[in-house]
């Protein structure tokens, strides 16, 4: 695989995540440079290890990963993105709650694995090609932590103009994402 080739997969692997971001940043109280940076880092790295994991797989057990990835990460965005709407709801409710100042290690970490998940399967079939897996799981990990930290600073222009709804729409992309991983799957399948 060459160079343009590695990009062109790379930046389209980030996609999901992108979009994840900007939920991210907009639910957010104006992050930081700072926080776009970290999360952006979390997400590179899942992003980056996920395809080699995926590519590990490929040589033993490919057909079991495959079967049920798409569900895996169904599931986890669903009841994240569920767990954002609850919360932006309630907080609807009550105007003067703190608003949040940064997602958990453990949130960021869980919709990172959940929007790389596809990676896997990336790795899975780069297996069978000759190519330079870690050359690309860098790249992919880079492509993807330019796209989350880029996400987050947009989502943090787009928050203020949400207000308490950021949070209900970061979790309706985040369940959108999910439901398009499981449509894409099922229907590519069928």
């Amino acid at each position: 695989m060459n160079l343009s080739a590695t990009l062109i997969l790379a930046f389209g692997m980030s996609m999901d995540a992108f979009a994840a971001s900007i939920g991210k940043g907009a639910v957010l109280h104006k992050p930081r440079f700072r926080d776009a940076i970290r999360t952006g880092l979390i997400f590179g790295l899942i992003e980056a290890i996920t395809p080699l994991i995926g590519w590990a797989l490929g040589f033993f057990a490919s057909q079991y990963i495959i079967e049920w990835d798409h569900w895996v990460a169904f599931t986890l965005l669903v009841i994240l993105g569920g767990r954002m709407i609850m919360q932006g709801i309630s907080s609807a409710h009550n105007e003067d709650d703190e608003p949040v100042r940064r997602h958990t290690l453990f949130a960021l970490v869980c919709t990172a694995i959940a929007t790389s998940l596809d990676a896997m399967a990336i790795g899975v079939g780069l297996a069978f090609l000759q190519v330079n897996i870690f050359h690309t799981a860098m790249v992919i990990g880079c492509a993807t932590m330019i796209m989350v930290t880029l996400g987050m600073m947009i989502g943090r222009y787009i928050g203020p103009l949400m207000g308490k709804k950021a949070e209900i729409f970061g979790g309706v992309v985040l369940i959108g994402i999910g439901s398009n991983i499981l449509y894409e799957h099922l229907f590519s399948v069928a």
